[in-house]
């Protein structure tokens, strides 16, 4: 009797540490998706909503609690309201996880050739917009410009971003090692502090990488920049070094020199 109570016990226990597993590891998967984007004005604002309740629940302070308790489905009305963006942001990030991935992975050569390109068009000053494919499709973005299904090629983005080509204004789409579309139309931002001297592809970059998970790469015609958009952050500016570290970090991407020498250790 004694051993059955205790293996119930064991099974208990074991149940209560698999539920607070799960739940820890669900609370540190939403942080990381809220982390540096703008959907954590959300959380400090339902927070603090939430110490004025308490205080006001523990100090019996019955005409505040009586307005909240009345004015909370307004609240909630007001917050789906003013964090639209956030809200739909962050329910599309929920799908972004490494876990769901079905997106084609770009090489390292490949990405080598995207930033020659970009060198050559940063030094001939031709703006250029690219856009890298991570883990959420952008189906309705290649919709809108002109399905190209190519090989990545210096020479191939050379020719679509020239002054002469319809396709030079839009966006240029890559999924792993093809490019998709090019021509294509991106959201613009919707922040409020974007610097004015920023035109329309720097905004249209910092929208794509707000929206999906997307990257986007920068060539500014005026002032010959490089920049990368990614989690709805513009790093401007980029020295080549840092510029294809960073990519190639951001996109998982690793060297054919690295990839071998795993591969000896592994042996």
């Amino acid at each position: 009797m004694d051993t059955i109570i205790s293996i119930r016990n064991f099974y208990e226990i074991l149940r209560i540490l698999i539920d607070i597993l799960a739940i820890a590891f669900l609370i540190y998967q939403v942080y990381k998706i809220l982390l540096n984007t703008k959907a954590m004005q959300l959380i400090k604002g339902t927070i603090i909503v939430g110490i004025i309740y308490a205080i006001a629940y523990f100090f019996k302070l019955e005409t505040l609690l009586w307005l909240m308790n009345k004015l909370g489905t307004v609240f909630i009305i007001i917050i789906v309201i003013v964090f639209q963006p956030e809200i739909r942001s962050l329910f599309t990030r929920v799908g972004q996880s490494k876990f769901f991935k079905l997106s084609a992975t770009s090489k390292s050569g490949e990405i080598d050739t995207v930033l020659n390109a970009a060198e050559i068009l940063s030094t001939i000053r031709r703006g250029c917009l690219i856009v890298f494919v991570r883990h959420v499709g952008l189906k309705n973005i290649i919709e809108s410009g002109t399905k190209l299904n190519a090989d990545i090629s210096s020479n191939l983005i050379l020719t679509i971003f020239s002054k002469d080509t319809p396709l030079h204004d839009g966006a240029l789409i890559i999924n792993g090692s093809r490019i998709v579309a090019a021509g294509c139309v991106l959201p613009l931002s919707e922040q409020l502090d974007i610097k004015r001297s920023f035109g329309t592809r720097h905004r249209a970059a910092i929208g794509i990488s707000e929206t999906t998970d997307a990257v986007a790469l920068i060539v500014s015609e005026e002032k010959s920049t490089i920049s990368i958009a990614f989690d709805g952050i513009l790093y401007y500016d980029l020295e080549k070094d840092e510029l294809k570290k960073t990519l190639k970090k951001i996109l998982s991407v690793k060297d054919d020199l690295e990839k071998s020498e795993e591969v000896e250790v592994e042996n």
